[in-house]
């Protein structure tokens, strides 16, 4: 009986020794990711194998993907392939279920028990999964210190009031932790009067190898700018004309934001460091918040009319006015709260009609009482130079311009008579003409000059509009396009007709418009790939609607070398209907024989484009 105890006891001993082996290390924490649809909810690091626990999270029905090149590499440098997956198949797409969540395994090889941290890849390829600097345990590789957080010191002071001159604003900055695989460049986008060469596009910032970047920008006034990157999130400071502004980004912190299993653990610290420019403003921006928003989607206004649509706005503004007024902040960032609000009530306000149609699936005009947009006059901050800090107050002008050009008798007086408010609509105005290939006249120029910050936008309009002139003189000598007529042909037959001139060929079909810019950016994005299959038999075809005006789409397509038409509305819409055209940019490529062989809104990317084309051709 002794002796089977003793066997009993050796066993359970040798089970938990061998279980003991096996080291657990959940959630653990990681630097940076290329995205957040895959996180590691676990790693198990055993004898004979490393298995790491993943969470999925995509939109339903779409599919997650693990290439069969995946890896891990420890701190050291060694590589460690992937064996397999669990609940996975590699280099095949799994389904998202109904949640949008799924859960699989990624078995590889063991690893040293002396390995601190693991880098997860896919692959140097566009789009691949990384996930850089998981740490394991307590003993983690080095991370850089934490830079001291600058405080607005001055509490009670209000809000400074904009300069505006013409003037080079600097933005500067550093990543913590930078590693060349995180990111070699990231976009800016600039929110207020900005023109240069292609407007609409997001300034390209390149990432010095040591983390660092800075770039230049002319403009007329404080201006709101946005940095977008997958593995920096998003991130927004104030620059200004003779000014500098830093921002030192921590991007370990900005990723557990991100997170679904990392937003409850412990911060590392701020996500940015502001320095120069409004920077305690700027820091304390970013560490406190409010929600301005009075309803969270379009279906709660279902069966809202006009009057009870504008009673939301104007208690929500109320209640936040006062929520304002009770926050614990600074007397700056409380008026920096209040342009906010004002500036996305007024926004609202102003899309009631189009906000009250979607929610309500009609397209019927509403009865609009009289009178209903003269609260406009109450929104008193919109009126003053310091609406220029409102992170949406361009989108804003933009709103107004628009409006008031459908139903301007609508707008009450004090929009338009006049005051730095009535200044900005017209340089707006003025802006919106430049990027759509007008140039300025004298008459533009003379308005200018008689507003009170008329000296800096003349500068700033008047070196965009000297660029625009010489990229008119540029196109005017380009050739490599041809326009094309439909003829005289019933809609029924016009496409048709229109692929009927290229048969024999292999074509690819671009659904576009002037004022689409993802339609834009991918013209751009294929320049490369046109080049590179120049000898093949391709013909690119473009065709746009009335939408893109006949003056900006002739300027347009000296750039983009193909066949191009333009429809008439009711040819648009007829071919929108019919070929199942969801939006723009739509492609489709037509073989030889003028089958269609692949459809796509949206752009695929100039691997499965040139893919494709590939296909066709053979």
């Amino acid at each position: 009986m002794k002796k089977l105890t003793w066997i009993v006891m050796l066993l359970v001993y040798t089970v938990c020794t061998l279980q003991a082996k096996d080291r657990v290390f959940k959630r653990p924490p990681f630097v940076a990711w290329s995205s957040s649809s895959i996180e590691i909810d676990k790693i198990v690091a055993g004898d004979t194998a490393t298995t790491v626990y993943i969470k999925a999270y995509q939109h339903p029905h779409n599919g997650i993907r693990i290439a069969t090149g995946s890896f891990l590499r420890d701190n050291n440098g060694q590589i460690y392939p992937i064996r397999k997956g669990v609940g996975i198949t590699l280099d095949k797409e799994l389904r998202m279920p109904d949640s949008g969540k799924a859960e699989f395994q990624l078995i590889f090889p063991p690893i040293p028990k002396d390995v601190t941290a693991l880098d997860f890849s896919e692959g140097d390829f566009d789009g691949a999964y990384q996930i850089w600097g998981i740490q394991l345990g307590k003993k983690t590789s080095s991370r850089e210190a934490l830079p001291q957080k600058t405080v607005w010191k001055d509490r009670k002071s209000p809000l400074p009031v904009p300069a505006f001159r013409y003037g080079t604003a600097v933005l500067k900055g550093r990543i913590l932790n930078y590693r060349k695989e995180f990111m070699s460049s990231f976009r800016l986008h600039v929110g207020g009067f900005f023109l240069k060469e292609n407007p609409s596009d997001g300034e390209r910032i390149n990432i010095n190898p040591d983390g660092t970047f800075r770039t230049e920008l002319k403009v007329a006034n404080v201006t709101n700018v946005y940095i977008y990157h997958p593995t920096a999130g998003n991130l927004h400071c104030f620059i200004a004309p003779g000014e500098e502004t830093e921002l030192i980004i921590n991007i370990q912190e900005l990723c557990r934001r991100q997170s679904r299993l990392h937003q409850s653990a412990r911060p590392y610290g701020e996500p940015v460091y502001f320095r120069g420019f409004l920077a305690g403003l700027q820091q304390e921006w970013l560490s406190d918040t409010i929600t301005l928003f009075p309803f969270h989607s379009i279906q709660e206004l279902k069966g809202k009319t006009p009057e009870e649509y504008k009673k939301m706005l104007f208690t929500n503004l109320a209640g936040k006015r006062k929520e304002i007024e009770k926050k614990k902040c600074s007397q700056a960032l409380k008026e920096l709260f209040a342009i906010n609000l004002e500036i996305n009530t007024a926004g609202n306000l102003l899309n009631m009609e189009s906000n009250l149609k979607i929610a309500n699936q009609q397209d019927s005009t509403l009865h609009i009482p009289e009178g209903y947009y003269d609260s406009l006059q109450e929104f008193t901050l919109l009126y003053t130079p310091k609406a220029i800090y409102g992170d949406n107050y361009h989108q804003l002008l933009s709103a107004i311009n628009h409006f008031s050009d459908r139903q301007s008798n609508l707008l009450p007086d004090s929009v338009t008579a006049g005051g730095i408010l009535s200044e900005q609509l017209a340089v707006e105005r003025m802006f919106r003409s430049i990027s759509h290939f007008t140039p300025l006249g004298e008459k533009e120029r003379n308005k200018l000059r008689s507003f009170s910050s008329g000296e800096a936008y003349e500068e700033l309009l008047g070196a965009a509009n000297t660029r625009l002139l010489h990229t008119i003189e540029l196109h005017k000598k380009k050739s490599g396009f041809t326009i094309n007529e439909t003829g005289d042909v019933v809609n029924e037959q016009l496409f048709a007709s229109i692929l009927s001139k290229f048969r024999g060929q292999v074509l690819l079909v671009d659904f576009w418009a002037t004022w689409c810019n993802p339609c834009r950016m991918a013209n751009k994005a294929i320049l490369p790939m046109k080049e590179e299959l120049k000898d093949k038999d391709i013909t690119y075809l473009y065709i746009t609607g009335e939408t893109s005006p006949n003056e900006v789409w002739k300027k347009m397509i000296g750039d983009i070398h193909g066949e191009h038409f333009r429809l008439k509305d009711s040819q648009w819409e007829y071919l929108i209907e019919d070929l199942g055209i969801e939006g723009v940019p739509t492609y489709f490529i037509v073989d030889r024989e003028g089958n269609i062989t692949y459809k796509q809104t949206g752009f695929p990317g100039v691997t499965i484009m040139k893919k494709q084309l590939i296909k066709a051709l053979k």
